[in-house]
């Protein structure tokens, strides 16, 4: 398929903010008055849709909306919920004004074995009252600087542009969007065409300063996230270990990436972290920049607020994470076994990435499609130097409620050239789910740890 501009009717409030070439602009008291009345507090339209088909936001789902069950796991609140319909290589030309280039691109590729459950669409996302109360504090304080490349005026917060007016903004939101500290193990996975794959083995820990308590702000005002990642299988990469410092404006303060060899026993700079070096032990099948569906700098790119549309997402995708699946349930050739996908029909922003001038990138344009409840990236189709439709990303998004906190269960990015695809994510069979809340110290973010962190 080759790329192009998807055109997009007004659907809802904030549309008549958008143009072409906009740029961002302050907002209104008014504006910000809307926060939590005609939009929720993260600024997402409060209102169903016309049709019924998508529910009025009435507060999300409640933190004992389920039971821990199994090894820190949590119910599926939707466990006995079965599909409306299915979208299939026969019918998708039925709802095809409801689907993405990339998702049409997929029943073209997989026609008798790709397809999409659609379930009754549940808004489930609820963070915590202090979260909303910051939002509408900082509301129209972030300014974008040098063409959108950075923020500034916006430390240690959550959602930075909850009314955007660019698409600088709405990428800027998935950045900075409410995250926890974390401790998580989970698996990567590049299935070959015939399905046969190894499992990557990560163990990663995730921390924000403004949960540190030994973090001097002030001096980390620049700093969005510590990350931590070691490979603990397969043997040959075991003990390799990557640390990252992220910054809100790269150009003023680049990336740190550090990676400690466990062969070499060496710490050394990583600069190929970014952008479109290779993920770690990704077999060259996702960019750094493909983690988290996007993460990184954004400033290779000029993002062009295209709009807002009902799409068919992946959503509540709890059965993806169920503690009962085993991992060679979930991959397969292809694609990953839409027995366990659940999709529903959600309001999302468009937001079209071409790559400047002068810059480059094996992705010459993206089209993001985000959550408008949660601002996370739902779905991305990246395209190549040709114009031609490359890759297609699945961000399978599920709240857990009793962390007040949205995540993935699972992400996807299918090559449709090489018919190849990687998950990541993934953590069924681990000996636990992820851990959220923990307070670690500077002190383990450092490349002086990364020695210890890699012995085996």
């Amino acid at each position: 398929m080759r790329m192009q501009k998807t055109v997009l009717g007004a659907c809802g409030l904030a549309l008549s903010m958008i143009a072409t070439g906009v740029m961002a602009q302050s907002l209104t008291q008014a504006e910000i008055d809307q926060l939590g009345n005609s939009l929720t507090p993260v600024g997402a339209e409060k209102a169903g849709n016309a049709a019924g088909t998508i529910p009025e936001w009435t507060g999300g789902l409640a933190r004992d909306a389920g039971k821990q069950i199994e090894r820190g796991f949590w119910e599926n609140p939707y466990e006995n919920e079965q599909p409306e319909f299915v979208i299939t290589a026969q019918n998708y030309q039925e709802h095809k004004d409801n689907l993405t280039p990339g998702q049409i691109a997929m029943f073209e590729r997989y026609p008798e074995t790709f397809r999409m459950p659609v379930y009754q669409s549940h808004r489930s996302v609820a963070l915590p009252q202090s979260v909303y109360d910051q939002i509408k504090q900082t509301a129209g304080k972030a300014k974008l600087v040098n063409g959108g490349d950075g923020i500034d005026n916006f430390t240690h917060g959550s959602f930075a542009f909850p009314i955007p007016k660019a698409g600088g903004e709405v990428v800027w939101n998935h950045l900075t969007r409410y995250r926890k500290n974390i401790h998580r193990s989970y698996v990567q996975a590049m299935p070959q065409t015939n399905g046969s794959y190894t499992l990557i083995k990560f163990e990663e820990d995730v921390a924000y300063p403004q949960f540190m308590p030994d973090v001097d702000l002030e001096k980390a005002a620049n700093i969005l996230v510590y990350f931590k990642q070691r490979v603990n299988a397969p043997a040959r990469l075991a003990g390799n270990v990557l640390l990252v410092h992220d910054t809100l404006d790269q150009l003023k303060e680049p990336r740190m990436a550090w990676v400690y060899n466990a062969g070499q026993r060496r710490v050394r700079r990583a600069p190929q972290v970014a952008y479109d070096g290779p993920g770690t032990a990704s077999d060259g099948m996702r960019t750094t920049d493909n983690f988290s569906m996007f993460s990184g700098a954004p400033d290779r790119y000029n993002w062009e607020l295209v709009g807002k549309k009902e799409i068919y997402v992946p959503y509540n995708s709890y059965k993806l994470s169920d503690p009962d699946l085993k991992y060679s349930d979930i991959l397969q050739a292809g694609h990953i076994n839409p027995e366990h996908t659940r999709f529903e029909l959600h309001r999302v922003w468009e937001v079209q990435g071409n790559v400047k001038d002068g810059q480059r990138h094996i992705y010459a344009q993206r089209n993001f499609f985000f959550d408008e409840d949660s601002w996370m990236l739902n779905l991305a189709d990246h395209y190549d130097g040709r114009g031609t439709l490359w890759r297609v990303a699945e961000g399978h998004l599920a709240h857990a409620y009793n962390e007040q906190l949205p995540g993935y269960s699972t992400e996807t990015l299918y090559d449709l050239l090489a018919g190849r695809y990687i998950a990541l994510g993934m953590y069924n069979e681990e000996s636990s789910a992820p851990t959220f809340g923990m307070t670690p110290s500077y002190n383990e973010f450092t490349p002086a740890a990364l020695r210890s962190s890699g012995v085996r």
